[in-house]
């Protein structure tokens, strides 16, 4: 039965659930993990984590779909992300197949926190690791702890999908050769100065240029960016210092195969934004957010959507959460159900 809340009403929070996995790294090797009722760590003082915040993350959803099933979205990507991530980190890899399982039971065993199909609300999963031994000397730590929550959210932007506004921020998000293209903890803990200005100055988000040259448009601090010509081709910007998102790798594939349009991956100098038509964000938390004005240090460029999204945005959003949702056929590997 599933539980009392007010799905339709959801917040982007934290409620806590049943069950959550954990599985710990000592000695070389994964233990055999376990489901666990237990929501607080204990750990040294000098936990690597803490001194010299070796972790990293993930984020991905599970959903009911139309026929009442209950599916995750491409875990098998998540794993193989986190893998990129913990070599960049000196941090052993947790295998794909035991994250994948790890994903699989955390939600079977939540399920009562699944929310309704409708209701807009989804479980998002945030599978993560961390360095949980004392480590004083500047070095990886000897031991970590793999642990996998889950909580139901609502939009992560509180308009849903009213159109937001960018800032153009003086900060920098990732620097060349450094750790923008893997999902790292400190890579959000030194953009949190960022967003809290931007916040306090009236924007949602911030939209990162490159920091070698400050002329390319690159991502903003939680999602990725895509962009729409007037011609109706769908184009992302492309850096080695951009997460690889899963959301924009998946709408990709939907533009192209689904829609038929041109899709294309390349570098995006900042001067051409004017040139679009339409502008959203993308990602696992965002989903797809129209982006209705970018403002950088006084100077506006503004897209203009009849219905608060533009038309291809739109059927972007529709294509993916009805792949999701079950509304429509998903190609080959994309869902995995929970049974």
């Amino acid at each position: 039965m599933k539980k009392d809340i007010d799905w339709k009403n959801l917040g982007f929070g934290y409620i806590k659930t049943d069950y959550r996995y954990v599985s710990n790294f000592k000695d070389g090797k994964w233990d055999e993990g376990e489901l666990s009722t237990e929501d607080m760590i204990t750990m040294s003082e000098c936990a690597c984590v803490l001194q010299y915040a070796q972790t990293c993350f993930e984020g991905l959803k599970a959903y009911t779909t139309v026929d009442g099933r209950t599916v995750c979205f491409r875990p098998d990507l998540n794993a193989e992300r986190m893998i990129q991530s913990c070599e960049r980190l000196e941090m052993p890899v947790f295998p794909k197949e035991r994250f994948i399982d790890a994903v699989l039971k955390t939600v079977k065993a939540n399920v009562d926190f699944v929310p309704p199909y409708g209701t807009g609300a989804t479980l998002y999963l945030r599978p993560y690791m961390f360095g949980s031994d004392a480590i004083i000397g500047v070095k990886p730590a000897h031991e970590y702890q793999f642990r996998l929550f889950c909580t139901p959210v609502g939009p992560y932007f509180k308009g849903g999908t009213e159109a937001i506004t960018l800032r153009v921020p003086d900060f920098d998000r990732a620097a060349p050769h450094g750790t923008g293209h893997v999902k790292a903890g400190l890579n959000y803990a030194m953009s949190l100065h960022a967003i809290v200005d931007a916040h306090n100055q009236g924007y949602s988000e911030n939209m990162y240029l490159d920091s070698a040259t400050r002329t390319n448009v690159e991502e903003t601090g939680g999602a990725n960016i895509i962009f729409v010509t007037k011609d109706n081709k769908v184009v992302t910007p492309k850096s080695t210092t951009i997460l690889p998102s899963i959301t924009r790798r998946s709408l990709l594939y939907v533009a192209e195969h689904y829609l038929g349009l041109q899709v294309e991956e390349r570098v995006i100098p900042y001067e051409e934004i004017k040139d679009f038509r339409e502008c959203a964000l993308c990602g696992t938390a965002a989903v797809l957010s129209p982006v209705g004005k970018i403002v950088n240090h006084g100077e506006e460029v503004t897209y203009k959507y009849e219905n608060g999204t533009g038309e291809i945005t739109q059927k972007l959003y529709e294509t993916l959460t009805g792949i999701q949702m079950g509304r429509l056929e998903a190609p080959e590997g994309w869902i995995y159900e929970i049974k």
